[in-house]
């Protein structure tokens, strides 16, 4: 059975939490590290969201691809701008790219921002 995206976004965020709790020093710099990077600066925390998105589905990485759908969507991005970053990840990464697009769709699906 399929899961779906929604829950193992939710799985994943458990899982980190977890490892937070048993590390909690290396949580903690990982956490004021991805806060700082993300931040408003000459590039908008959007952009950076969305730029994060288009290296998560160039490498295929599940997690990073919900966190920095939702992350881009908190910080004001468009359905169609997470469409349009979808296109720049697929002109990069080609047809692996295109089959973590529909992860993508399924979770904007689940998440009702699309049809």
């Amino acid at each position: 059975m399929l899961e779906k995206a929604i829950e193992k976004r939710e799985a994943n965020l458990k899982g980190f939490a977890t490892y937070k709790e048993k590390m909690p020093e290396l949580g903690e710099l990982y956490v004021n590290s991805v806060s700082k990077t993300y931040q408003d600066g000459v590039i908008s925390a959007k952009y950076k969201r969305l730029m994060a998105l288009t290296g998560a589905l160039v490498s295929g990485c599940e997690p990073c691809m919900f966190a920095q759908t939702v992350r881009a969507i908190e910080q004001g991005a468009t359905v169609e701008e997470i469409l349009e970053t979808c296109a720049v990840a697929i002109s990069l990464g080609g047809t692996m790219a295109a089959g973590q697009t529909t992860k993508i769709m399924n979770f904007l699906k689940e998440m009702g921002r699309i049809e």
